[in-house]
């Protein structure tokens, strides 16, 4: 009897499809814009810090290689109801804004290639592409997960075209001069690498997609950590090439926020048109994969938190013949939609990326509370532990600290409510007050 199992290959091509989708054709150029240059940098820094969570969510799959909630799962379990409730819905809300984010892009090149410019056109095309992809993803994660190994497989062939194509349009143009990568004199450094942090920290999130299905991954939680690791390290060097070859047909200070970073840089040097045809495919195949694999997510996330009976029973329907999260699917699908009109790209990658921080920190603590467990064995484990671990918390920490105000408002009072909903739920329950004592 064949295996049913997803093989590492497939969950690698997942992950990238997320990744890829979510960084490459859509906020390579915020990046630029807010840093100019320095955005390379801050494609290594967070690529790094991309590694360190990888590593570590790969020895916490492998410590629990069923869950299905990513890092709600790893923090209800070491810490208990109340902050996996916290971490869990934060998650889900960024997972769920990520569609938006991802979805425009892909609305923004099919308005680029069909001549229909205007957002009202992009917003349509975005809200189409969420409804059609839910559809697919209510039959099945198997499915979604095989029809992506092909996408990605096709979108990193276009991605090896474009780079290629635009260093030699770059030299024979007589567009590429050193210039293009001079600093851009109105900008603080290091404020804006910081700031071009926060975007580029959006397009890392996707390999956190590979979690969510560690156990259909063949080897379980290794072979996810595999997965997850791969994924990370083959999308980092295709950022850093692509942000190159941008700059060197654009210069950096010619860059705006905008969700078709790709075509804009094409534009820019009057291309072939089919040269600019082939990208603008790519980038609509690979914001599909990407927006499909957010969906994926966002449902067996929102699904996790039903299961462990902290959200309605909604929310734990579950069709095990298909294997997804069907109201799941559906709830992700209308908050994508609505996200859709809270503001430019780079505010709406921000927005989601305060949940994405919070349950990154908070699962840098789950792992010393795993590591303390003596009888709890991981088939893989973070190296040069805990001094990477806490790398990782000190960069998290001040990358939170820097993000922009209104995703730093928005996170703030979506803790704040969530702690007034549990408490208030808890009361209702009537349940008992644990205390423990903090200090001696």
């Amino acid at each position: 009897m064949p295996s049913k199992k997803i093989s590492v290959r497939v969950a690698t091509a997942v992950g990238l499809g997320a990744i890829i989708g979510a960084g490459i054709f859509v906020l390579s150029g915020t990046a630029i814009a807010l840093a100019g240059p320095e955005a390379l940098l801050a494609f290594v820094l967070v690529g790094v810090l991309a590694i360190i969570i990888a590593f570590e969510y790969g020895e916490l799959g492998t410590i629990m290689p069923h869950a299905k909630g990513a890092s709600f799962s790893y923090v209800y379990e070491a810490f208990g109801s109340e902050l996996g409730f916290i971490t869990g819905i934060l998650l889900y809300f960024s997972f769920a804004t990520a569609i938006s984010a991802i979805a425009l892009g892909f609305g923004s090149y099919l308005g680029q290639l069909v001549g229909m410019h205007s957002m009202p056109y992009q917003y349509a095309f975005a809200m189409a592409l969420i409804l059609v992809l839910s559809v697919v993803n209510i039959f099945g994660i198997k499915k979604a997960a095989k029809a992506d190994f092909w996408i990605v497989l096709f979108k990193l062939g276009i991605l090896c075209i474009f780079i290629i194509a635009a260093m030699f349009i770059a030299f024979y143009s007589h567009a590429f001069h050193y210039s293009n990568f001079a600093a851009i004199p109105s900008k603080d450094t290091i404020a804006a690498i910081f700031a071009a942090s926060i975007a580029v920290f959006f397009a890392y999130s996707g390999f956190q997609s590979i979690s969510t299905f560690t156990s259909d991954v063949e080897g379980g939680g290794k072979g996810a950590a595999k997965a997850i690791l791969l994924s990370v390290v083959v999308s980092m060097v295709f950022y850093i090439l692509i942000v190159v070859a941008l700059m060197a047909m654009v210069p950096a200070s010619k860059y705006t926020i905008n969700a078709d970073p790709l075509a804009f840089a094409l534009n820019y040097v009057h291309a072939p048109y089919s040269l600019s045809l082939i990208v603008d495919i790519g980038a609509l195949i690979a914001t599909t994969s990407a927006t499909l694999a957010m969906i994926l997510s966002s449902s067996r996330v929102l699904y996790q938190i039903g299961d462990a009976h902290l959200l309605p029973k909604l929310t734990r329907k579950y069709d095990k013949k298909r294997d997804v999260a069907v109201n799941g699917v559906i709830i992700s699908a209308v908050i994508g939609v609505v996200m859709l009109f809270s503001g430019n790209i780079y505010i709406i990658a921000a927005i989601s990326n305060f949940g994405l921080l919070f349950s990154y920190l908070i699962s840098a603590f789950a792992i010393m509370h795993f590591r303390r467990q003596k009888n709890l064995q991981a088939s893989f484990r973070t190296p040069l532990y805990p001094y990477l671990t806490i790398v990782s918390v000190v960069l998290l920490l001040l990358f939170i600290a820097g993000m922009p105000r209104e995703a730093l408002e928005i996170g703030v009072v979506l803790i704040m409510s969530l702690m007034v909903i549990y408490y208030f739920l808890r009361e209702l329950k009537n349940k008992k007050v644990v205390r423990i004592k903090l200090f001696r």
